[in-house]
């Protein structure tokens, strides 16, 4: 959520922050005539408040005298009792403005770094840098979706059976390459990067994913119980970032740096196409999660070790990767910055985004109320936070089968991943 100081003080910044991320301008009109409408409210109310003290005052004063006038203490408690019937509209009206203007600010994004280019859609990213050698293959590939059948790795049809389209079963084989690949992730930035793991609840009230930025305006993007009130999170993000929902931290704490593996479950609704097949787009999947909480000067920074962070899982794998950054009308809501991570995936002849790392300054923070203190007399500030994947694993797993496949129809397991799948180095086709 914006600073409403934003709104009072610079409205032109916001108007042409929401013109660069293709959001209209003109909600800057209805918060600022809300706001105002809010303080005048407060102000009468005050003025109000002030009158009545008066007004009771003067009637122990009347009381006191020996000679006092029951008439006229009669007139003034009439007037305390007007005064606060109108207070209580006068703070009624107050409180139904504010809600209303706090309404529209959560659906509000973030204010895009000066830094990020400008463009609509995706089409105006930037490629900041390619890294790795793309392999060559003297025999035709296959897609993914080949593969992983064939290998057992998925069973679409049986997911499908299960739980309806956009669902898959993951055979004995992606399991254990699933579980390889999670556990070396989690070792590589716990040893590494210094992340701490956290478990995380999968199921999360209404309240977390409005500290998080996705509610209210993505309801439509989530599974909700409505009988609970509880929410299936789409990423390890929306819990990790409530750890800290209204505390008030100690510097010497930042910066904290978390990550966690959970599922992660998503309504989306995709065209006919090529991403219908496979895994490339489902319901639900699982990731790695980093998450840091810093100190405002500190966020630039953090957010370029993020990237590297993510970009390490690629080379330790030992496919060719590219870094996009993200121009502003192609940015997640709460981010004023992003970086995307695509791995290059030759059977589809296609990168594929396995890792968003993003800066979200104090736009969390504010919603969750997160704040730290850098001294005992200093005045509390809000901690910027940062969320990366590292990495997502259905396209990890994409990539990593049409890499590392071979001319007999196998696929061999990354050196890396060799430890964590108990020696095993190839994964030869099944019998089905």
């Amino acid at each position: 959520m914006l600073d409403i100081d934003i709104i009072r003080r610079n409205p032109d910044l916001l108007r042409r922050a929401l013109a660069r991320r293709n959001e209209s301008p003109s909600i800057v009109e209805e918060m600022a005539a809300l706001d105002e409408a809010v303080r005048r409210a407060t102000v009468e109310a005050d003025e109000m408040r002030a009158k009545r003290n008066s007004a009771s005052k003067a009637i122990g004063e009347l009381m006191r005298r020996k000679d006092a006038d029951a008439a006229a203490i009669a007139m003034q408690r009439e007037e305390v009792r007007e005064l606060g019937e109108r207070i209580a509209q006068a703070e009624a009206l107050q409180r139904e403005v504010a809600e209303r203007l706090r309404g529209l600010l959560l659906t509000v994004p973030n204010i895009p770094r000066d830094d990020v280019p400008d463009g609509a859609d995706s089409s105006a990213n930037v490629v900041v840098r390619e890294e790795g050698v793309k392999r060559r293959h003297d025999f035709p590939l296959k897609h993914h979706w080949e593969l992983s059948e064939s290998l057992g790795i998925t069973d679409m049809e049986r997911g499908a059976k299960v739980a309806g389209a956009r669902f898959y079963v993951l055979g004995e084989p992606g399991s254990r390459l699933q579980r390889a690949l999670v556990t070396w992730m989690i070792d590589l930035h716990r040893t590494k990067h210094g992340y701490v793991e956290k478990a995380v609840p999968y199921l999360v009230k209404s309240e977390t994913l409005v500290g998080a930025s996705n509610l209210p305006k993505f309801a439509d993007n989530l599974y909700h119980d409505a009988e609970e009130d509880l929410w299936l999170i789409p990423t390890a993000e929306v819990p990790l970032t409530n750890l800290h929902r209204d505390e008030l931290l100690d510097a010497s704490l930042l910066p904290i740096k978390y990550m966690a593996h959970t599922p992660c479950f998503r309504r989306e609704k995709t065209a006919a196409g090529r991403d219908v097949r496979g895994i490339k787009r489902v319901h639900q999947f699982d990731k790695v999660e980093m998450y840091q909480f810093v100190a405002p000067e500190e966020s630039d920074a953090a957010l370029a070790a993020l990237v590297e962070h993510a970009s390490d899982v690629c080379r330790g794998l030992e496919i060719p990767f590219h870094v996009l950054q993200l121009c502003a009308g192609d940015m997640s809501f709460p981010s004023a910055k992003s970086f995307d991570i695509e791995m290059w995936s030759p059977g589809s002849e296609e990168w594929l985004e396995v890792s968003s790392c993003s800066n979200c300054t104090d736009f969390q923070a504010r919603r969750a109320n997160i704040r730290f203190r850098r001294a005992q007399s200093a005045k509390p500030e809000f901690v910027h936070t940062l969320n990366g994947s590292g990495l997502a694993l259905p396209r990890v797993i994409i990539a990593i089968l049409e890499t590392y496949q071979q001319a007999d129809g196998s696929v061999r397991v990354p050196d890396v991943l060799v430890p964590y799948m108990a020696g095993q180095r190839v994964l030869a086709p099944v019998k089905r």
